[in-house]
């Protein structure tokens, strides 16, 4: 059994074949997908997705590139959307400092709104984090020393970019750490570090439609693709695909509560 922990099929590039894309991924073995809220119209548009497939699953935020939109009334928008049942994270949020699309100021506010709606809702958060690994590192610490009997683990580092010595440092503060794509790409050194990143403290993903894996790179990724992320983890650590794809899916059902029985 596979899970997609971090997908946006509620976007456009889905609307001509969405529940096609779905079915495929159910024949190629995936469980279950997390459609990611990237502003309120995305956040509103996965729980829709997730009300009419029982294996979609829904998180609510405002993506950091957008982090000069948000207002208190935004906010308080995804605070009631994240009351919704099929709502199992708070995200994607985070920092963004490659493209800027928003002033750090806000990016930073922004995220730490998440962040506070995150400990009110008691709910896990989809981190974003690019060219601001020292930022990120230290407002995360901050909010992690600041909470007293928060559930483990508190959320997972997206799309992880860092190195294996900061990834096992989130580890430490309760966070598991994801790879998509880029895990299968010659030139890039994820695999690496996921070699070094222990299974049980490990999610996959494909956030799709972005970062197709190497094999179908150039087209548009889908859910079903997550497999070749499993692939190449466990070509890294020597481990059969089906052990990666079993525990990577205990973790998500985990981190997400989700109510999914393994083997079932």
């Amino acid at each position: 059994m596979l899970l997609d922990s971090h997908t946006h099929i509620d976007m456009r590039e889905f609307d001509a074949d969405r529940d096609r894309v779905l079915q495929r991924a159910r024949e190629s073995g995936v469980a279950a997908v997390i459609d990611i809220g990237i502003d309120i119209a995305s956040s509103e548009a996965a729980i829709a997705l997730a009300d009419k497939h029982s294996d979609v699953f829904a998180t609510v935020g405002i993506h950091p590139h957008d982090a000069s939109k948000v207002t208190d009334a935004a906010i308080g928008r995804l605070e009631e959307l994240a009351k919704h049942p099929k709502v199992v994270a708070i995200g994607e949020t985070g920092l963004d400092f490659y493209r800027n699309r928003s002033s750090k100021e806000s990016q930073v506010e922004a995220f730490k709104c998440h962040l506070e709606l995150a400990s009110k809702s008691g709910l896990p958060v989809v981190i974003h984090s690019r060219n601001a690994k020292e930022e990120v590192f230290k407002i995360l610490s901050e909010w992690v020393a600041g909470m007293k009997g928060a559930h483990r683990p508190v959320g997972v580092l997206h799309c992880f970019s860092g190195d294996a010595e900061i990834g096992k440092k989130y580890i430490d503060m309760g966070f598991l750490i994801a790879f998509d794509g880029p895990v299968t790409y010659p030139k890039s050194s994820a695999a690496s570090v996921a070699k070094e990143i222990p299974l049980d403290k490990m999610l996959i993903e494909t956030d799709c439609p972005f970062l197709t894996p190497q094999a179908h790179r150039g087209k548009r990724n889908e859910p079903a693709y997550v497999s070749y992320v499993a692939s190449k983890i466990a070509e890294a650590k020597g481990v059969p695909p089906e052990l990666v794809a079993e525990i990577t899916s205990a973790n998500a059902i985990r981190l997400f509560r989700l109510p999914i029985k393994q083997g079932g």
